[in-house]
């Protein structure tokens, strides 16, 4: 474990992790900066945190480390700026940032390939039974199973001669949504329906466009009953936080069919996991793929999830690909290093205004 750094003449900022050889240099370029980095590929220890952060200009974070007001007070009134490397910032204590003037910078957009790239993959994966029959290979069993006409079979994604039309549904029908759909035109998408944010107005020009640009016979905002019982994947894509916790309920689930499929690649409160356990177990929907779970990353194999063989489980890599990952990096250090310099030029801060 790094000690706490030595006096320096120069302001400090603090790097909870070393952002590779690409990023990094933006930082060290800045000579008039002294860049005190935790030096360990692993989440950042706190007793070393609350030691170098005191007269910090500027911190740089990730998910994993807890904007309190604890973390803010060891700060000191020098504290100009917090910027994490994420989309999310539920681990950033946004009214206590505003009461205190100090902007915060986050990473929206950089991901939305990399999650709407993954979300698809999910989609398939649950529709094709791809956990059972991976785990045929592994556990050398599939010497012992025999061939029948519908053994091992699931459903395709893409339409059919005797299933004409395919139904994609989204909560929430932001950046990765619309980037999801496109990628699912290829496979015959028919229809799109999707629910939003009950104070977001229509946005019917944005709707035709769609329509038009991806050929689709329909594109329909609708209620959240409608999304359930229409869709035949249902991709979750809303924010997380109290208003949308255990959206995807027991009531929600037994109204979806029974070959539909549910991925999250959003937040793990919107879906309540143990509801979705049940609909599996009892076969109310067909198959789910999970990026992310409530309560993760504690996420064991007793975990009732993980002890579905047709739910797929993955460690929230949605935004885990090399591209994506320096992207954020990169926008990290530039809403850092603006907010250190007055905040006006930051390419994506978050308006604290209204969370007084």
């Amino acid at each position: 474990m790094s000690s706490p750094s030595t006096e320096s003449s120069r302001p400090k900022v603090v790097v909870t992790r070393d952002l590779g050889p690409d990023v990094m240099p933006l930082l060290r370029a800045r000579r008039d900066l002294d860049v005190v980095t935790w030096p360990e590929n692993r989440v950042v220890d706190r007793n070393w945190l609350l030691q170098n952060i005191p007269g910090a200009l500027g911190v740089l974070v990730m998910m994993t480390e807890k904007v309190d007001e604890e973390l803010l007070d060891a700060a000191g009134p020098s504290l100009r700026v917090v910027s994490t490397m994420s989309v999310g910032y539920e681990h950033a204590d946004l009214p206590e940032l505003a009461k205190r003037g100090i902007k915060f910078g986050y990473t929206p957009d950089v991901l939305t390939d990399a999650v709407a790239d993954l979300s698809v993959m999910l989609a398939l994966m649950a529709s094709r039974i791809a956990g059972e029959v991976i785990s045929l290979v592994q556990n050398n069993q599939w010497p012992t199973v025999s061939w029948a006409p519908f053994n091992l079979c699931g459903y395709q994604l893409s339409t059919s001669r005797t299933s004409p039309k395919r139904t994609v549904g989204f909560l929430g029908f932001g950046r990765i949504s619309q980037a999801t759909l496109a990628r699912l035109i290829p496979f015959g998408i028919t229809d799109c329906i999707y629910t939003a944010n009950p104070s977001s107005p229509p946005q019917p020009s944005r709707d035709e466009q769609l329509l038009k640009r991806h050929g689709l016979n329909s594109l329909r905002r609708v209620d959240m009953d409608e999304l359930a019982r229409e869709s035949d994947v249902l991709f979750v894509l809303a924010p997380g936080g109290p208003a949308t916790r255990h959206l995807i309920n027991e009531d929600f689930l037994r109204k979806m069919k029974v070959t539909s499929v549910l991925v999250n690649t959003s937040r793990g409160t919107l879906v309540d996991s143990e509801a979705l356990a049940k609909a599996l177990r009892e076969k109310w929907i067909w198959g789910a793929g999970v990026d992310v779970v409530e309560g993760e990353p504690n996420v064991t194999t007793d975990h009732p999830l993980v002890k579905e063989p047709r739910c797929i489980v993955l460690p929230h890599v949605g935004s885990g690909t090399f591209e994506t990952r320096v992207g954020m990096a990169t926008l990290a250090v530039q809403n850092l290093l603006a907010g250190i310099d007055g905040g006006s030029n930051m390419p994506a801060a978050l308006d604290l205004r209204n969370k007084l």
